[in-house]
């Protein structure tokens, strides 16, 4: 080989090693995200999408009561990081009620043990001593701006930590939650499950000041696995458990004319790896504590403004229009196809 061909071979190498090295610099730093569990079956697609998703570093898990509970939620999120091999990742067990009502589990959407009835192995990974708001505090303390909350459960866990230690709260880089709906409920005509499970601890978290995302129901009913979705979950334990727990639901949901199930807290996982996926809206969010009918509703302000009202003579008379001040991005579209390819690529080890 002549001198200027190695000459011009050396210069291709060092111009491609400099390439790759600024694309290195350039890319994306890994989200650090905290995700409070209620395992529950699409609680287990969420730990799953979060674990083999590279955008995410997943710096605990935590778990509250909700759709089993905290005993056989703490069971099962040991579980699923064991199905992973992800045991360096802290499971932390956080409270054991609501802050104020009784617990209300979902074993019926969700099977006995929470994971639609399938048997796991014994868990090989270890339970962290921490309390999970202890936890959710020191992580955000270590990692100041840094730390995305994923609660994907009844807000408990959250709102204890707040109350706590309000200074994580302009710590917290956002809260993406799977929670509400502006369009009416699924346990009740005006509440979303989540929601309804802690309606206090909701209302601590959506009025705590920092950076809110409200994945309710309204995209989740949009993203809809299906069972032609099932054919495309092939190759691995995991994806093959996943088929498991979306066949149990399918069940469940076809059994009341729906057609697919809904994957509401992979949904709010997937909002975290890409937010270009979903559409959002700008609104103030209060949570309704005391309705007899809609104890648990997000109550949505859409255009963020109330009537002016002024005494006059007896009664009272509209004057005009008060803006108010929005709190949540709420999410009002998705990009379904976007979603599920995302779900079911992931889940397949791609």
């Amino acid at each position: 080989m002549s001198i200027r061909w190695r000459h011009t071979i050396c210069l291709a190498a060092v111009a491609g090693l400099l390439l790759l090295a600024a694309v290195s610099g350039n890319a994306e730093p890994r989200k650090k995200i905290i995700l409070d569990t209620d395992p529950g079956i699409d609680d287990a697609l969420a730990i799953l999408l979060a674990l083999n998703s590279p955008e995410l570093d997943v710096q605990a898990f935590t778990v509250v009561p909700g759709n089993v509970p905290l005993r056989q939620g703490v069971e099962n999120a040991l579980k699923l990081v064991t199905l992973t091999d992800r045991c360096d990742v802290p499971v932390a067990a956080g409270a054991q009620q609501p802050l104020v009502q009784k617990l209300t589990t979902a074993e019926f959407w969700h099977g006995q043990n929470g994971l639609a009835d399938v048997e796991l192995p014994s868990p090989k990974c270890k339970l962290d001593a921490r309390f999970a708001p202890d936890l959710i505090i020191e992580l955000v303390h270590r990692n100041p701006g840094q730390i995305t909350l994923v609660p994907v459960g009844p807000l408990t866990n959250i709102a204890l930590a707040v109350m706590k230690d309000p200074s994580i709260v302009p710590l917290v880089k956002e809260v993406i939650l799977m929670g509400g709906s502006i369009s009416g409920g699924n346990v009740t005509a005006a509440a979303e499950a989540n929601i309804h499970g802690d309606p206090e601890a909701a209302r601590i978290v959506f009025g705590a000041g920092w950076p809110v995302t409200m994945v309710g129901l309204d995209v989740g009913n949009k993203a809809l696995v299906q069972r032609s979705h099932l054919t495309q979950l092939t190759g691995g334990p995991q994806s093959d458990f996943a088929v498991a727990l979306l066949k149990y639901l399918l069940d469940r949901t076809e059994e009341f004319g729906f057609p697919g199930t809904a994957v509401y807290d992979a949904l709010a996982v997937g909002v975290t790896v890409d937010r270009t996926m979903v559409s959002t809206q700008k609104m103030l969010v209060e949570i309704e504590t005391r309705g007899e009918l809609t104890r648990g509703e997000t109550v949505a302000y859409r255009y963020n403004l109330v009537d002016r009202v002024e005494p006059r003579e007896g009664r009272n008379v509209v004057v005009g229009m008060l803006r108010v001040e929005p709190n949540t991005d709420v999410c009002v579209d998705v990009d379904v196809e976007r979603f599920l390819q995302l779900l079911i690529g992931r889940l397949r080890g791609r």
